[in-house]
Formats: C-alpha cells, structure tokens, sequence
C-alpha cells in the first residue's frame, strides 16, 4: 500500500494540455483582468449550470459575502451560525455589523430555524444562514421567519457549489448566496468566488461596488472595493465546469463506500443526508462518540500518524475565538448544540482523486483500536 499522505482534501486540477488553449488566448489577447472575455462567458456559464440568472464573479468568497453585505445596506446586528468558517463572522465585524449566534440543526449542522426568531432584537437587520458540508438549510423556515421580520437574507454557500433542493438549485434563495472557489472546495478556481444575486439591479450594483464603486470612466458612486475576478481564473473555472459532474459522481461513490464501512462501528456517526437533495458531497464529517474507544483528538493524531490529514471542521466554534466569545450570544449555555458537534466532528479525506485502496486505508484506522 503507497505511504503517500492522504489529506482532508485535494484540489482537482485539469490536465495542462486542456489549460494551454485558453493560457494562450489570454496571453495573445493581453486581457488579464477588468471583466475580459473569460469573465464574461464564466458569469454567463455558471447562470447555465447553476440554473440562476444573475451571478457576479468575486476574487474570492470572503470578498464574495463582505460584497453581498455592502450591497444589502445594512446596520445593526446579523443572527447566524457559529458553526462555519471564521470569515462568516469576519466579514460582519468588518462590515460595523454585529454578530448574533444561533444554534444549529443537530442533523444537517445547519443553522436551526426555530433558533433564529427568539435571537430577533429591534436592531436585527438580516439574517446569515451557513449552508454546511453539502446539506442545505431549511430554506422555507428561514424565509417565513425573514419575512416575519422584514430581514434581509445572506447565505453563505461556500460549501453548496451544484446543491439543489426540491425547489432547483439552492442558491436561488435569499436575497444573495455567495459561493466560495477556494482550492479546497469541490469546485475551485484557485482562488475565487461568485454572489448569486436575486435580480439584474442588484447584479449591477455588486458590479459596481466590486470595481472600486466605478459607474462609467467619469463617474463614481460608491465606496467600492477591487473584488474582481481575473481573466486566468476564470478561464481555469470554465473548464472545471466541464468535469464538474463527474468528479462529483466520484466523490459520491466514496461517500458511499465510507457510509458501507464505517457504519456499523460503535461510537461513530455518520452526518445523514436529506435524500431529497442533490448533494456536492464536498466533505465527509463523522461525530466521534463517548462509545469510540478513542476521543476525537486522539483519534485525529491516530490518523495523523499513519499519514492521513483528516479536520476538526469546524473547531474551534466561531463563537469561542477571542474576538467573539464575550458576546451575549456566544454563551455555551445558548448554542449546546454546535459546541457539542464541534467537540465530536472530524471530516475524512474526501475528493475525487481518493482511490479505493486509500478509502480502505482510512476505514481501517477507524476500525483498529
């Protein structure tokens, strides 16, 4: 059995040959950036694939969601999950927006909808949901509780790249859902990310707002930022597109196979899946019980060990980091739930490269106490 490491995740790349057509047009063109020929056919390509109608390239997803944020206007405070990526509640901080956190969903490790409503305050102007692992939030919740309060909806669907609900692609809900493209994700530009924005007005203004607030070459009308994405990443995510569908058919076949395996283990559960949803499968987190005769760390150095980089994804909870943890809403006693997951969850080594023998490598660990 090889000894090369086997890590959470691994950016798929296309083949050089496929990529030098299109290096070659940019070189030949002199086109790197401000919304070339590339970043044109890329907006109108993911519209395709995404089934919506109006995305706006990012530089990334960060900037994706500070950009979707700037675009909403909004002032006050911002409810939602301390269970995500740091960068959920940087940008808010770093929009003069405080965060407000709500419990998650102890199944799909979502944020909890019936957490949302008593979180509400008079300075409540929107509300974050974090679209997690692949599984989706409870949409139809989220949005009778928006409506009830006249709040604005931002989701943060940097894991929800394809992901559809019985209602089409996921991304159509909200008033913005920002995606991430970062090398780790199942689609991935490098670096980059794109908001999918509910109308062709609100698309302008994201435009804008990413090219320094820039209307036409005389006129500014807003305190923009340089967010764009440049003509080489979206050339690489234009062909991503192409092998998108199956890589995913792949990551579904390992996800299979762990579930086959490892499901019968003691101690060890396995986040379910709605089946009603279309999945990305872009990761594979299990909860290490008090039943495991190894706590989670310990399992995770085990791991480590015999050359397998598995996650603690996401731990530290956003709401225990220095900079957050002395607000009301970060109290342990009010979200048991995500602190509970958080202390249990590792995600497993999960992308499309991943061969059987290397599947078989990692259960094996699991399963040798």
């Amino acid at each position: 059995m090889s000894d090369e490491p086997i890590y959470v995740t691994q950016p798929w790349l296309p083949p050089l040959e496929e990529f030098m057509p299109y290096l070659q047009q940019i070189w030949h063109s002199r086109i790197l950036t401000n919304r070339g020929p590339f970043y044109r056919q890329f907006e109108q390509a993911l519209c395709d694939f995404l089934q919506v109608e109006h995305v706006a390239l990012c530089a990334n997803g960060t900037i994706a969601l500070s950009t979707a944020l700037h675009a909403a206007g909004l002032e006050g405070e911002v409810i939602t999950s301390p269970y995500s990526f740091p960068a959920t509640a940087h940008v808010l901080a770093n929009s003069n927006l405080t965060p407000v956190f709500a419990d998650i969903d102890p199944m799909t490790f979502c944020l909890d909808a019936a957490t949302i409503e008593p979180a509400i305050t008079p300075r409540t102007a929107a509300i974050m949901p974090v679209h997690v692992y692949g599984n989706t939030c409870d949409t139809r919740s989220i949005k009778a509780v928006a409506d009830k309060g006249n709040l604005r909806v931002i989701y943060d669907a940097a894991h929800a790249f394809g992901v559809q609900d019985d209602a089409g692609s996921v991304l159509k809900h909200g008033d913005f859902s920002a995606l991430s493209f970062h090398a780790t994700k199942v689609f991935n530009t490098f670096e980059g990310g794109a908001i999918v924005c509910a109308d062709r007005q609100t698309k302008e203004l994201v435009d804008k707002l990413n090219n320094f607030g820039i209307a036409d070459e005389t006129t500014v009308v807003a305190a923009g930022l340089n967010g764009k994405m440049d003509e080489f990443k979206a050339s690489l995510g234009l062909l991503q597109l192409k092998h998108f569908e199956q890589l995913v058919s792949r990551r579904k076949m390992i996800d299979a196979s762990y579930r086959e395996q490892l499901g019968d283990i003691p101690g060890i559960t396995l986040m379910q899946r709605d089946g009603r949803q279309v999945s990305n499968f872009s990761y594979f987190p299990i909860l290490v019980e008090p039943g495991y005769p190894l706590d989670r760390d310990s399992l995770y150095e085990k791991l480590k060990s015999r050359g397998i980089f598995s996650r603690r994804y996401f731990y530290p909870l956003i709401s225990n980091l220095p900079m957050y943890r002395n607000l009301p809403s970060a109290d342990p006693a009010n979200l048991p739930v995500a602190n509970a997951i958080s202390n249990k969850v590792l995600c497993l080594p999960i992308y499309s490269a991943l061969s059987d023998e290397q599947v078989e490598k990692v259960v094996g660990v699991l399963k040798c106490h």
